[in-house]
């Protein structure tokens, strides 16, 4: 959650994120490529662990069932906030004739556990078969592309490849659903691995992370096969290493989700016997993702409307969409902050989230109401 807020505030804050890709190796740094790079863990453990809660909130009773349903209007609550309080935190308005839509994180964490709710109704072996495959083997439809399918070539888009599905108004697929759904079901089944006594799971844990981050450094090498972005020698000095590391997020490609969900996974496992405590940001941040999430996003959008107007004056394209969300027409030549400035915004942006989430965090511990888990 910390890490996360890094990257929305570099696409709020910073110059470069406002003309160029911080992964782009003609133009980057090594610290603003990291910068970016260090982010992209975010959105495949969200969406690994959201599988494995969803198994354990099923160990702490009820049936398939309600598990079922359970995950359906929790998928469908996220699909909503989506379209409403996620686009007012972004924009600062719910204008969808003038300013685009974007299909993100929250729809593809609620889009997957609806899917998901079906799909543990399979059984156990089945259901890591299909997870896998579709983590593994997505790859292999790399070459199809929307205009094979015509006019129904958004549906593509909406699986498997990211782009504009409607013009007017702009929608956007930015998250398209396959692996993301594998990566969900993976976790959900990878979950077992808590029902083992303490030592066996750290090892467990540690061997897993391993092995999949071994996997993902012998597969990156050879270059066959895992990703659309084939790495290549650099001309700039040094830079090899960084295309070696630059993987797809965008479908996630098999190298992208290995590089990410193995070392997250190992990291679980030296962690294992910590037991930081309740006031812990770490913790409090996690006990509250949803809400820290929306929440920081506008936090993050204040700050840099502040640096604004310190510049600039009381502008109306201070109030528009950021260039990195189609304001950038608008918008004075050389607007941004360097990355200093972006990592003291960010620093602020992570203190300010504190109170309010450790008090909602206590909230949820203390109480049992069904809306609490919607927060």
């Amino acid at each position: 959650m910390v890490i996360m807020a890094l990257d929305h505030t570099r696409e709020f804050v910073h110059a470069g994120a406002q003309v160029f890709n911080p992964e782009d190796l003609t133009k980057t740094t090594y610290i603003l490529f990291f910068t970016r790079w260090i982010t992209h863990f975010c959105a495949p453990v969200f969406a690994f662990t959201a599988g494995m809660g969803a198994f354990l909130k099923g160990e702490r009773g009820g049936t398939t069932g309600d598990l079922s349903k359970f995950l359906l209007t929790r998928g469908l609550w996220l699909v909503v906030l989506e379209f409403t309080i996620v686009r007012l935190a972004f924009f600062y308005r719910i204008d969808i004739a003038d300013d685009p839509t974007f299909l993100l994180v929250f729809w593809m964490l609620g889009i997957s556990m609806i899917v998901l709710a079906a799909l543990i109704h399979l059984p156990f072996r089945a259901l890591a078969a299909v997870s896998v495959a579709m983590v593994a083997l997505h790859n292999l439809l790399d070459k199809i592309t929307p205009a094979q399918f015509g006019g129904y070539g958004w549906i593509w888009n909406v699986l498997h490849q990211p782009g504009l599905i409607y013009p007017k108004p702009v929608v956007i697929v930015a998250y398209p659903l396959i692996p993301w759904i594998g990566v969900m079901a993976a976790g959900f089944c990878f979950a077992r691995v808590y029902r083992l006594p303490d030592e066996q799971r750290r090892k467990t844990l540690l061997i897993t992370g391993l092995a999949i981050t071994s996997a993902f450094l012998l597969i990156r090498f050879a270059n066959v096969y895992g990703d659309l972005r084939p790495w290549v020698a650099q001309p700039r000095p040094g830079f090899t290493p960084l295309a070696f590391l630059r993987t797809n997020k965008y479908p996630p490609s098999l190298d992208f989700l290995m590089m990410t969900l193995g070392p997250a996974i190992t990291f679980l496992g030296l962690f294992d016997r910590a037991r930081p405590s309740t006031s812990n940001p770490v913790i409090v941040f996690g006990r509250t993702p949803q809400f820290y999430f929306i929440v920081h996003i506008a936090v993050i959008h204040l700050f840099a409307i502040i640096l604004g107007y310190v510049r600039y004056g009381a502008q109306p394209f201070l109030w528009k969409p950021s260039p990195t969300i189609g304001g950038a027409p608008i918008y004075p030549a050389g607007y941004g902050w360097s990355l200093m400035t972006t990592y003291l915004v960010w620093a602020a942006v992570v203190v300010v989230m504190y109170p309010t989430c450790r008090w909602l965090a206590n909230l949820k511990a203390s109480r049992r109401e069904w809306w609490l888990s919607y927060l």
